[in-house]
């Protein structure tokens, strides 16, 4: 017997209705983490229903870090404008942003990388392997490897979320989708590191410090 607490708990960790956390309740025999899981995947599903929708509303959020050396603006777009005001969609931009500002991606996604940055990647990847002595034919199998993992580490999207290590930015954008039910798209960023570009002099820290302090 699945007890209303059980539903009421499931819900309040997914986000998903009433009725839909008691059914994958019901479906798991109790198991919430199972359950967890039912609901994810049923997130999955809705998420491609719902990608071929428009989104043109949303909003631009941003966030200021380590007392305003690193700042992020970004635009994520949804269907409504009445779910861009809710709660977890304005929770959503916060996140991403905040992710943005921590792991840097350059890219939103995978399709948005340069030929060139990727033909670069792989001519390194093979190079290196050449020099450990790795058999030509599996040079372009390591190059491959090697190319998903750069998309890993700087495209926004396969990046993993700075605050569940277990879930991609992918991921925790589909999730949100169940969530408010409306297609969600993350449409561009612009991340500002104070100082980046600028030649800086090199001298020798310590004696800076020491100097500041008056010795």
């Amino acid at each position: 017997m699945i007890s209303a607490d059980q539903v009421k708990a499931l819900r309040e960790k997914t986000g998903a209705g009433m009725m839909e956390c008691k059914q994958a309740l019901t479906e798991t025999n109790g198991d919430m983490t199972k359950a967890e899981e039912v609901l994810r995947k049923k997130g999955v599903k809705t998420a491609e229903k719902k990608a071929g929708n428009i989104a043109a509303e949303g909003a631009v959020g941003s966030y200021i870090h380590m007392g305003g050396k690193i700042g992020v603006l970004v635009e994520i777009n949804s269907q409504t404008d009445f779910a861009a005001k809710g709660e977890e969609f304005q929770e959503l931009v916060r996140d991403v942003a905040m992710h943005i500002a921590a792991a840097n991606p350059r890219w939103i996604r995978r399709e948005e990388v340069p030929p060139e940055v990727v033909a670069k990647e792989k001519e390194i990847a093979v190079e290196v392997a050449r020099k450990e002595g790795k058999p030509d034919k599996i040079l372009e199998k390591i190059a491959e490897g090697k190319v998903v993992k750069f998309y890993e580490e700087n495209c926004l999207l396969e990046q993993k979320f700075v605050k569940d290590q277990d879930k991609t930015v992918q991921q925790m954008l589909t999730d949100k989708i169940a969530k408010i039910r409306e297609n969600l798209s993350i449409r561009r960023f612009a991340r500002f590191q104070l100082g980046e570009g600028i030649e800086k002099k090199t001298g020798d820290f310590a004696k800076e410090v020491a100097a500041a302090a008056g010795h």
